[in-house]
């Protein structure tokens, strides 16, 4: 293999091919691999290719027309992918800046945390925190909360008292332990953005406050209406324009973390709704339920499942069965038997 540290474009373009198919399975290695330079060892590598993928391997530098137009078209093709996504990162790069400017920050956040509320008049209510990494979503650092207050009922909302919930659950362990390291941690965010308005701010900072993080911890809150911006002790919203790349990228955190609370709100509700259903069947303990659900995943097949079927979850016997099949089909408790 070539070792050379020269930088003839043919001795470049082997050592990437050399880099690349070493780490490929034997599978994605292609019969031909058509190259717009001479590789000074190609022939080494096109043997190095087959014994590897098992098979013939060739590499050609095309001279008729139409491959040589091919391997044209795939460089243009490349320098256009080039061009965009360092357009998309120099956008990107702006944004951070501009919101390091919004939120008074000392350089672009590196990690941005958005939190949001969710609930249908208090019922079933959850709390979402998205995370951005360089202004983009890293969805592995994403996480959800159950709202544990017992005021936080079916009727009775408090999305002030739910959100300081969640930033007293987030952080306390860095109230616990005032040596634990902020600035540096790579869970510690740079900037924390709350979706509502004044309100849910003066909450979160109450809480901080508590917990004497606020003077290490940044926050900002976006409220929906007019996305205005809040910071912590101003009355008034910042002065910004709505297309200005900081909000803009605020406004892309927001909406994801309404969008990851919303979904993870009607999954609880739901699961709630069809535990609910069965939990009316007579004789239907916990255990049972959980099997059944278990074996069927819906209520919908639970429903369709004839008396039988039923039968073969275990700890389901026929009297049992027939009890939740006529659970739900009523009018089959009123036919005459056979």
């Amino acid at each position: 293999m070539a070792d050379a540290q020269s930088g003839t474009t043919g001795e470049i373009l082997q050592r990437v091919l050399e880099e690349h198919y070493r780490l490929v399975d034997p599978v994605e290695i292609p019969a031909e691999i058509l190259v717009q330079h001479p590789l000074p060892e190609g022939e080494m590598l096109a043997d190095f290719l087959t014994v590897a993928k098992g098979r013939k391997v060739s590499i050609d530098m095309p001279q008729r027309q139409a491959k040589a137009e091919l391997i044209e078209m795939v460089e243009r093709n490349a320098q256009y992918e080039l061009a965009r996504t360092q357009r998309f990162a120099d956008r990107n790069y702006q944004a951070m800046q501009d919101l390091a400017e919004l939120a008074d920050l000392p350089g672009p956040p590196k990690r941005i945390e958005g939190y949001d509320i969710s609930h249908i008049q208090g019922s079933d209510a959850v709390a979402s925190q998205v995370v951005f990494i360089d202004g983009l979503p890293a969805k592995q650092h994403y996480r959800t909360y159950k709202i544990k207050n017992p005021t936080v009922t079916s009727g009775h909302s408090d999305d002030f008292a739910s959100m300081a919930e969640v930033i007293r659950r987030r952080f306390r362990r860095y109230a616990e332990d005032p040596s634990k390291q902020r600035v540096g941690d790579a869970d510690w965010p740079d900037l924390v953005m709350i979706d509502g308005g004044k309100g849910q701010l003066s909450a979160v900072v109450a809480e901080l406050e508590e917990m004497n993080l606020l003077s290490e911890l940044r926050v900002v809150s976006l409220a929906k209406k007019r996305e205005e911006i809040f910071l912590p002790g101003k009355k008034q919203p910042l002065q910004t324009e709505a297309e200005q790349p900081g909000v803009q990228l605020l406004r892309r955190l927001r909406d994801e973390a309404h969008r990851f609370a919303v979904s993870f709100h009607r999954k609880k509700r739901m699961g709630r709704m069809r535990r609910s259903r069965l939990e009316d069947i007579p004789g239907l303990g916990h255990h049972r339920r959980k099997q059944l659900l278990a074996t069927f995943h819906s209520i919908d097949y639970i429903r369709e499942a004839s008396p039988d079927l039923l039968t073969t979850v275990d700890g389901i016997g026929p009297q049992l069965a027939q009890q939740i099949y006529e659970y739900f089909h009523p009018s089959a408790a009123t036919e005459p038997n056979d």
